[in-house]
């Protein structure tokens, strides 16, 4: 049996912070101690002056995902090996109900796909068609493993559901141990909106911010914390980046109520003014809801802060700005002509621990227990996978990352390993890097070296949701 040890590192939990040695064994955490001793046939790793950190679960990500007209460039091969480099260790991916079809076939289709993850990854699912036997599909689903569902109040005729639908698949989330998961914008309204501007000839990328108003994100929170609160489901607001929303979710928290949230890091470092980017440059940026002005930027962080927003995720939905080499489909130049026809969604899942590292511990003051907390335990939590993700504990997965708080780099797409042709973040400076990452006790990234491999993931039946 091969051992590993980790020694000398500063472990860095939720809750606790420490210096001590992890032996690692059988993919799980054996032991953790002080001057652990080795045996010959254990695989023994320095680790000080560096964190040692649970890797980080997101559970925000859309992986070779097409929805007709577009499709996200990142296989699970290539989109996972950047979530591991970025010390991603567990996605939760969306897997995609097919409008006319059960629930099954799009959850199957999924999983063909996500063969070839290098992470372990879990499923949320889409549901588009709200019927009896989509409902009934829900509680199998639920029965095995799929412990979250999403739906949407935005983009009518695609993907839009409308009250009384949302409200029959809470009831049977809120029956069966599930939470429901809100993208949470007034879609009929924003329509108007960009119907308005593309016939009066706006068509620029900024277009695509101005036609999706605060307002209408925090209308639709509001309207789906209501039907989640007579449901007596949980209710987990994505990609949030208004203060609107916020609100609405913070007064909710403050009713008792089980809402929770998320926001992205693109959120928390860019603002409406990245549209104006010469060009076409600013499609780059079109991912829903839009890049928003500095003051939500102040609410965002004020919410991290006072745990009204629970967890920081990607949203990782990405497109190539070019259509060469992978073709038009895979492209932001679909929409050259028409910002609403540019695919939504923006690259994110090899950056998020540095960014947040950097701009959220060493600039906001977020304690090192808080930033594990946003991007590895309360998402674990919140989803059913803790304590066997999110935590670095015995019996755990050895899911760990270490992590040097100290070394100073730029962001450069050209270094990344999605197959997307940019990053929102290039030429960024950012302080702290990961530099091993372990799955299951596997090392699989060692500074510059890939030593994982495609179909080494495991899927994860996860446990009940929402529930803390």
């Amino acid at each position: 049996m091969v051992s590993t040890l980790i020694k000398n590192g500063r472990i860095v939990t939720a809750v606790d912070e420490y210096t001590a040695d992890i032996l690692i064994e059988d993919d799980r955490v054996r032991m953790i101690g002080r001057d652990l001793p080795a045996a010959d046939h254990t695989q023994v790793h320095d680790a000080r002056g560096l964190l040692v950190l649970p890797g980080g679960v997101d559970v925000h990500t859309h992986l070779d995902w097409d929805f007709g007209v577009a499709r996200t460039v990142d296989t699970f091969g290539t989109g996972t090996k950047a979530a591991a480099f970025g010390g991603t260790t567990t996605v939760v991916d969306f897997a995609n109900q097919t409008r006319g079809e059960r629930l099954r076939p799009g959850l199957e289709n999924w999983r063909r796909r996500a063969e070839s993850a290098c992470v372990d990854v879990g499923a949320h699912m889409i549901v588009l068609d709200v019927n009896r036997e989509t409902l009934a599909d829900m509680t199998i689903l639920i029965q095995e493993g799929v412990t979250s569902f999403k739906l949407f109040t935005a983009y009518p005729g695609v993907l839009m559901v409308d009250d009384g639908a949302l409200f029959r698949a809470m009831r049977v989330a809120a029956a069966g141990g599930a939470m429901i998961c809100i993208h949470a914008e007034n879609g009929p309204v924003i329509q108007v909106l960009v119907e308005d501007a593309v016939a009066a000839g706006q068509t620029a990328p900024k277009y695509h911010a101005l036609t999706r108003p605060s307002s209408m994100e925090g209308e639709a929170t509001h309207r789906a914390i209501r039907l989640a609160e007579l449901a007596a489901t949980p209710l987990y607001v994505v990609h949030l980046s208004a203060a609107e929303a916020l609100l609405a979710v913070t007064q909710a928290r403050d009713q008792g109520l089980p809402v929770y949230a998320e926001t992205c890091p693109h959120y928390l470092f860019l603002t409406a003014a990245d549209y104006d980017r010469p060009g076409f440059d600013g499609a780059k940026y079109v991912m829903t809801p839009p890049l928003r002005t500095p003051a939500h930027q102040e609410a965002l962080w004020r919410g991290l802060k006072t745990d009204d927003l629970q967890v920081i995720s990607t949203d990782h939905c990405p497109f190539c700005f070019n259509e060469q080499p992978y073709g038009l489909k895979f492209s932001k130049q679909q929409g050259r002509n028409d910002f609403s026809k540019i695919p939504n969604g923006a690259p994110g899942v090899e950056t998020r621990l540095p960014l947040i590292f950097d701009g959220g511990v060493k600039r906001q003051g977020l304690s090192l227990n808080r930033f594990v907390e946003l991007t590895s335990t309360a998402p674990a939590r919140l989803f059913g996978l803790f304590p066997r993700k999110g935590t670095i504990a015995v019996g755990s997965d050895a899911d760990i990352v270490l992590f040097d708080p100290d070394e100073t780099w730029t962001i450069r797409a050209a270094e990344g390993h999605s197959r997307v042709d940019y990053t929102m973040f290039e030429g960024r400076s950012v302080t702290g890097r990961v530099k091993k990452v372990f799955l299951r006790g596997q090392l699989i990234v060692d500074g510059p070296e890939w030593l994982g491999k495609e179909g080494m993931g495991e899927f994860l039946r996860r446990g009940v949701s929402g529930r803390i």
